[in-house]
C-alpha cells in the first residue's frame, strides 16, 4: 500500500490527463456499440478503476478499446435480434455475457494462463486488427453522412410486409403460451390483430430497417441510399473532427487533439444552434446496479453465448497484454500476466454489473499516462475516479455532443488501429505454400482469411478458424522439417563418425537408423515405412536415439507398428542412447520389454558394437 503514495504528484497528473483523453473514445465506443454513450463511460470508469487496483501493471490505463468494441458490437446486435430487436428486452443477456467475459477473463489469470497468449500467431492478430479498423470504418460511414435507416421513410416502408409477419408471429407465440391458441378457430387471433397500431408496425419497420442497415454488409449496402441522402451539416461535423484530429497533433501533442476536437466541433455546432443529431442523454447520477442480470437469469438464455464469452474473454486478454508490453517497455518494469488478467476480469465483470461495455489495456492512454508522470496504481484508479466526476457535473452537456462528432473520432480509430506493419509486409513474405498453380505466403493467407471473414463474418468465429488454420500449417511445416532432419524419410543413411570402425564382414546384416529429432505426429507417416529402407540381408537393425529427445502418443504408436513388422520378419532391433521422456512412453505400453529386452537397450554406439559381435559369433 506504502508503493501506491510513493508517486502521488505524478500519479495525479497522468492519471487526469488519461481520464481526459478517454473521455471523447468512451462517449464513441459506447455509441459504437449500440448500447449508447453512459455504456462507454460505465466501462471506462469501472474498468479503469478496478483494473487498476487488481491488475499487475502499475501503468495501465484501462476502458472500452476498438478492438473489445468492435466485438462487443457484434454480440449486441446478435442478442438484440434475438429478443424482436427490443435493447431492454436483451440488455440483462448482453451484461450477463458480459458479466461471464470478466469471470473467465479471472479464471485464465488464476490457472495461470496468461503466460500462454503469446503464442497466438501474429497473422491471426495483424488480419483481427485491420478488420477491426476496416469495420469501424464502414459502420461509421453511415452516421458520418447523417444517415439514419430508421428516419428514411422510404426505406423504412419496405419492411411493412416482414413486421406485420413479425408481429403475427408474435400474437400467434403468446397465445400458444396462454394456451388458447386453436386452428379451427382464429377468432381471438383475429381479436388482437385489429387492436395492432400503426405505430407498432412503424416501430417494427423501423427495428428490421436498422436490423437490415447494421454491421459491415448492411452498411455497404444502405451506403447508396446514404450518398444520396447526404446531410452536408452531419458530414461537414464529422470532416471538421477529423481534420482537428490530424492537423492538431502536428501543432502540439501536449493537449489530446481528440478532446481538442471533441470540444471544438460540438462548441461551434451547439454555439450556432445548427440543428444538428446529439448523442443520446447520458443518465445523471451514480449508476446503479442492473439487478435483471440476476432475476432475469436463465441458463438456457446463456449458454449460446458461452462460447463468445470466452471468445471476448481472450481478445481482452491479449489487448491487455500487448499494452502492459508497451509499458514495461517504457517504465523499464515487468508486469505480471495472470495478476493482470485478474485485474481485468474483475474490472469488466463489475464494468457489466452497471451495464458499462467490457474493455481492456488502452495503449495510447497507457502511453499518455507514462508520459504524464504516472508511475504507480494510483493513476489508473484516478484516471476511472475523473471520469466519474466528468459524468456526475457534466452528463448534460455531454449529451448535447453531435452523434457526428464521435463518428468522426471513432473514424481515425478505425485508421489507427489497422496493422500498416502487416500490410506493408505482404509483398516481402516468403511463399511457401501452392494452391493449384498460385504460389503464396501461408502467413498471408492466414492474414486475409481471418481479415475477410471477420470483416464480413464474424469476428469470433473468425479468430478461431485463424488459428486452427495457423496452428494446422505450423504443424506440416514442422513436421516436414523434423522430418528431414530426423532422417524419417526414405534416405541413404551416412555413417557416423563413432561408425567407422564397424567390421566390414557385418555391414550387410546390420543396419544402423539416426532419429535426429522429436518423433511426434508430423513425422509419423515417414517413421512407419522405415522397414521399406532396410536391405532384404539385413538381420539386426540399430536405432541410434540420442537426439530424439521427445515422443508424442503418435510418435509411440508408430514405433509400435514398426516394431511389429521388424519383428514380424525376424529382424533383431537395438536401441542405443534412449533418453528418458521417449523411454518412459514405450515402458508404459511395454515395448520396453516386450519388444526391446532391456538387455537390448545400449547407453553408447560401443557396447551395442560389442553385443553385436559376441552375439553373431554366438550364432555361428
Amino acid at each position: 500500500m506504502k508503493k501506491l503514495f510513493t508517486n502521488i504528484k505524478g500519479d495525479i497528473f497522468g492519471g487526469i490527463t488519461a481520464g481526459i483523453v478517454a473521455l471523447p473514445l468512451a462517449l464513441a465506443f459506447g455509441v459504437s456499440s449500440g448500447l449508447g454513450p453512459a455504456a462507454g463511460l460505465y466501462g471506462a470508469i469501472f474498468i479503469s478503476f478496478f483494473a487498476a487496483l487488481f491488475g499487475g501493471t502499475n501503468t495501465q490505463i484501462s476502458g472500452p478499446t476498438a478492438p473489445m468494441t468492435a466485438v462487443s458490437m457484434v454480440i449486441i446486435a446478435g442478442i438484440v435480434a434475438a429478443n424482436d430487436g427490443d435493447i431492454s428486452k436483451a440488455l440483462p443477456a448482453i451484461l450477463t455475457v458480459f458479466l461471464l467475459a470478466g469471470i473467465f477473463q479471472v479464471g485464465l489469470g488464476v490457472l495461470g494462463l496468461g503466460k500462454y497468449i503469446r503464442y497466438i500467431p501474429y497473422p491471426v492478430v495483424s488480419g483481427f486488427m485491420t478488420a477491426i479498423g476496416l469495420i469501424i470504418l464502414l459502420t461509421q460511414i453511415l452516421p458520418s453522412v447523417g444517415y439514419y435507416p430508421k428516419e428514411d421513410t422510404a426505406y423504412v416502408q419496405q419492411f411493412k410486409p416482414q413486421a406485420e409477419a413479425v408481429i403475427l408471429e408474435n400474437i400467434l407465440k403468446e397465445e400458444a403460451g396462454e394456451g388458447i391458441l386453436v386452428l379451427e378457430n382464429f377468432e381471438e387471433t383475429t381479436l388482437r390483430g385489429k387492436r395492432i397500431t400503426p405505430e407498432q408496425i412503424l416501430s417494427e419497420s423501423e427495428t428490421l430497417a436498422a436490423k437490415d442497415a447494421s454491421g459491415t454488409i448492411g452498411a455497404l449496402k444502405v451506403l447508396p441510399r446514404a450518398l444520396k441522402n447526404i446531410n452536408w451539416l452531419e458530414f461537414l461535423l464529422a470532416l471538421g473532427t477529423i481534420v482537428i484530429i490530424y492537423g492538431f497533433k502536428r501543432i502540439t501533442t501536449a493537449i489530446p487533439s481528440t478532446l481538442v476536437a471533441l470540444v471544438v466541433v460540438s462548441g461551434i455546432a451547439f454555439g450556432f444552434d445548427l440543428g444538428y443529431q446529439t448523442i443520446e442523454a447520458i443518465p445523471t447520477g451514480i449508476p446503479q446496479i442492473n439487478f435483471e442480470i440476476f432475476s432475469s437469469f436463465s441458463i438456457g438464455s446463456i449458454t449460446p453465448y458461452i462460447f463468445t464469452a470466452l471468445t471476448l474473454s481472450l481478445l481482452g486478454a491479449i489487448d491487455s497484454l500487448l499494452t502492459s508490453v508497451v509499458a514495461d517497455n517504457m517504465t523499464k518494469t515487468k508486469h505480471k500476466p495472470n495478476k493482470e488478467l485478474i485485474g481485468q476480469g474483475i474490472g469488466n465483470s463489475i464494468a457489466a454489473l452497471f451495464g458499462g461495455i467490457p474493455g481492456a489495456g488502452a495503449t495510447i492512454r497507457t502511453v499518455v499516462n507514462i508520459n504524464a508522470g504516472g508511475k504507480t496504481k494510483l493513476s489508473g484508479m484516478i484516471a476511472g475516479i475523473m471520469l466519474l466526476i466528468i459524468m456526475l457535473v457534466f452528463a448534460d452537456i455531454a449529451s448535447k455532443i453531435p452523434a457526428a462528432v464521435l463518428a468522426g473520432i471513432l473514424i481515425t480509430v478505425g485508421i489507427g488501429v489497422m496493422d500498416y506493419k502487416g500490410l506493408k509486409a505482404i509483398p516481402s513474405l516468403p511463399k511457401d505454400i501452392k494452391l493449384g498453380p498460385l504460389k503464396l505466403s501461408s502467413e498471408v493467407l492466414i492474414m486475409l482469411i481471418v481479415l475477410g471473414l471477420s470483416t464480413f463474418w464474424d469476428l469470433i468465429y473468425a479468430v478461431g478458424i485463424g488459428l486452427i488454420i495457423a496452428s494446422l500449417m505450423f504443424m506440416k511445416k514442422i513436421g516436414d522439417l523434423t522430418a528431414e532432419r530426423s532422417n524419417v524419410k526414405l534416405m541413404k543413411e551416412e555413417s557416423w563418425s563413432d561408425e567407422v570402425n564397424f567390421p566390414e564382414y557385418l555391414k550387410e546384416s546390420v543396419f544402423i537408423k539416426h532419429i535426429k529429432g522429436p518423433l511426434f505426429f508430423g513425422s509419423t507417416s515417414d517413421f512407419q515405412q522405415l522397414s521399406l529402407q532396410i536391405p532384404s540381408t539385413a538381420k539386426i537393425v540399430i536405432i541410434r536415439l540420442g537426439r530424439m529427445q521427445y515422443m508424442d502418443q503418435s510418435g509411440l504408436y508408430a514405433m509400435e507398428d514398426m516394431l511389429q513388422e521388424l519383428k514380424k520378419n525376424d529382424i533383431e532391433i537395438l536401441f542405443v542412447n534412449l533418453l528418458k521422456q521417449p523411454r518412459y512412453m514405450m515402458e508404459r505400453i511395454d515395448i520396453i520389454p516386450d519388444f526391446i529386452p532391456k538387455s537390448q537397450i545400449f547407453k553408447g554406439i560401443d557396447a551395442c558394437f560389442s553385443w553385436i559381435k559376441k552375439n553373431v559369433a554366438a550364432a555361428k
